[in-house]
């Protein structure tokens, strides 16, 4: 009978042939350059547009929490992209909304399973700061959304989310693909595969020194009905600590939500890593519990010190993350990955 010992070194063994690139200890590497304020990050190729959308407001002097609200309603708002009312449906044929929002005072909102409301974002928004709650879900969500004046949509699939459900329909078989998330995999790839899921993440720090984040996403597509992933859960998809930093996730949700990823990595900037260090060390603590299953998902993570030195790393090559600065308007930069 295997004994605990036997399995914590063949677990570690297993582990070892999956990695590729420096130990544990290069976890600990030296500081960057800091970069002036204000700064915006956020997941993915779309995040480019999303970013100047909240650098309207940084550039203006405004405050981070109103540039992660307006940068990825931008991100929202886009039929092209399956963030929003625009992506694929659960497996009943209906889109749901998951979003959350958090500010450098510990405030936060969140919504989930909402249905038919154009910017889950600025509902988390009024739940953080017109409610004595932090999360709304499905049809409490949405009767809260309607009353503080927000429109109901027509409840109608975007042309190429119903061509794709209808194609779904046939097989209704589902399984995840890795980085799914990029805009040039959008039409391809399996039915129920390359259009799972889509999330947008934002990290903003304005021109005081403010931290805040968002994160939105449709969820994965053709998910079971009442499926929630890690987007819309502060402290997994999203967490912001003011005197720390903030980090916020995409990818496989139930496996960020396993390790409550984005406080996880905060936690580690706290102890004095770097934002693509801690990072990295959420990422392994996922791959060391997924063992050989690790090659089947993808999860990713971006984070900002408050220092304003920012970082991301992924599970598996593929991930990039858009940047916004005072010195660099706009790059896409590909993460750095910990399986080859």
């Amino acid at each position: 009978m295997p004994t605990r010992r036997t399995f914590l070194t063949s677990s570690a063994a297993g582990l070892a042939t999956l990695v590729a690139g420096p130990s544990m200890k290069a976890l600990s590497l030296p500081p960057v350059a800091v970069r002036s304020k204000p700064l915006v990050i956020s997941t993915w190729d779309t995040g480019l547009a999303a970013n100047l959308g909240a650098w309207k407001v940084l550039s203006a002097g405004g405050r981070a929490l109103d540039a992660v609200e307006a940068g990825v309603m931008v991100t929202e708002a886009s039929q092209n992209c399956c963030v929003g009312l625009g992506g694929n449906p659960d497996r009943e044929g209906i889109v749901t909304l998951d979003a959350c929002i958090m500010d450098d005072q510990f405030n936060c909102g969140s919504v989930a399973a909402l249905e038919r409301i154009k910017h889950p974002v600025s509902v988390a928004r009024r739940v953080m700061e017109r409610t004595p709650h932090v999360m709304l879900v499905g049809e409490g969500a949405q009767q809260f959304a309607l009353a503080q004046g927000f429109p109901l949509e027509p409840q109608k699939l975007s042309s190429d989310a119903e061509k794709a459900y209808r194609e779904w329909l046939k097989t209704s078989q589902y399984k995840p693909v890795i980085n799914i998330e990029n805009s040039g995999t959008r039409k391809t790839g399996p039915v129920g595969g390359a259009n799972n899921h889509d999330t947008i993440a934002m990290l903003a720090q304005d021109a005081r020194g403010r931290l805040s984040g968002s994160c939105t996403t449709s969820g994965m597509g053709f998910k079971m009905r009442g499926r929630l992933g890690d987007s819309p859960l502060i402290g997994s998809g999203l967490f912001v600590d003011n005197a720390v930093g903030a980090a916020a996730a995409t990818g496989q949700g139930e496996d960020v939500i396993r390790i409550a990823g984005a406080h996880t990595v905060v936690e580690m900037m706290r102890q004095g890593m770097s934002p693509k260090a801690a990072c990295r060390a959420a990422v392994e603590r996922v791959a060391q519990i997924k063992g050989d299953k690790a090659r089947d998902i993808q999860v990713c993570f971006i984070a900002i010190s408050a220092q304003g030195q920012h970082g991301a790393f992924a599970l598996q090559k593929g991930f990039s993350y858009a940047v916004c600065d005072a010195q660099n308007q706009q790059q896409l930069i590909e993460a750095a990955y910990l399986l080859q």
